[in-house]
């Protein structure tokens, strides 16, 4: 391989999709405008009414920025590749979306965990919540979910920035640190980044996990001694945080799948949903949860909705109900 550093890298995952581009193309425009509407929608829900300016509400608007953060990083340049001729990017953008899409999912996988610490300190400490969350601890939390992965990741990412590539091919959809470092010149250089990535990867992962794990075992033990009644109105502030979190951990577990298994053999259009699903589902999904899903936002969507006349009343009250 020369020693010549490339300006433009090749997805290859692209060439299967040429017969389909136009179909897909209106596909990724119409799951683009849903997820911007849609989170934009519970933002503004939340904003404009006082009565839901709640610790949770907070996160809540800062998990749909999140998604609308990743999936700007995402779908845009995925249509604009998709209906180029050579299906190439160039290295400058490439590395750019490598640093949006992967502070994306650390910024998601912290926000999930600030929600469960906030269901811990709202179910276990019901009388003490508002002090135990109180507006400078939300502010820190908040602080912390924002910039902790922006900052984390790029000490990290740095390394990567010096690198010179000589590889072209990008075997995916959008561009990712593992393939960016096997692109690389330098061999030394990509065993290097990619111990250290291991090696740094339960920073990203284990404090989660142990917030998480911490709320909800937590979370548990106090239902036991609550009545059936409590129990059910516990459960419905969580069940929007858990499938959050399983949506979270299948995309995280399909990203593990295409990077350490040979995808040849499978259809190119599961690979695609593979692909995409870490940003999509989320994006969509998460609105719906923490929206349609609960019952005080739900309301205030029906009341915009009526207000602004989006809808006939009659329906909005039907697809809110």
């Amino acid at each position: 391989m020369e020693n010549t550093t490339v300006l433009t890298f090749t997805m290859t995952a692209y060439t299967v999709m040429e017969n389909y581009k136009h179909g897909l193309f209106t596909i990724f425009l119409l799951l683009y405008c849903i997820t911007i509407i849609l989170n934009s929608l519970l933002i503004t829900v939340i904003h404009q009414n006082k009565a839901l300016h709640q610790p949770m509400n907070v996160f809540t608007c800062m998990l749909s920025i999140n998604e609308i953060y990743g999936s700007t990083s995402l779908l845009p340049a995925i249509m604009v590749v998709l209906m180029s001729e050579t299906h190439e990017v160039i290295v400058k953008w490439c590395m750019a979306q490598v640093y949006f899409l992967h502070t994306y999912a650390a910024a998601e996988f912290l926000i999930l965990a600030v929600m469960g610490y906030d269901r811990y300190a709202a179910i276990c400490f019901p009388l003490h919540y508002h002090s135990i969350m109180s507006n400078s601890k939300v502010a820190k939390l908040v602080a912390l979910a924002g910039l902790y992965p922006l900052i984390a990741f790029a000490c990290f990412y740095s390394l990567t920035l010096q690198l010179s590539f000589c590889g072209k091919v990008m075997p995916k959809l959008y561009c990712v640190n593992i393939e960016l470092v096997k692109n690389s010149c330098s061999n030394d250089s990509q065993l290097y980044i990619s111990t250290l990535g291991l090696v740094l990867l339960p920073l990203f992962v284990v404090p989660q996990v142990a917030m998480i794990a911490f709320s909800y075992v937590k979370i548990s033990r106090v239902c036991r001694n609550l009545s059936r009644e409590s129990q059910r109105n516990a459960l419905k502030t969580c069940i929007p945080h858990l499938l959050s979190l399983l949506i979270y951990t299948i995309g995280l577990l399909f990203e593990m799948i295409q990077t350490r298994f040979d995808m040849i053999r499978v259809s190119f259009e599961t690979r695609i949903f593979m692909s995409l699903y870490f940003v999509i589902i989320p994006s969509i999904a998460n609105p719906v949860l923490y929206g349609l899903g609960t019952q005080i936002v739900r309301v205030h969507i029906l009341n915009l909705i009526v207000r602004y006349k989006i809808l006939p009343t009659n329906l909005a009250k039907a697809v809110v109900a």
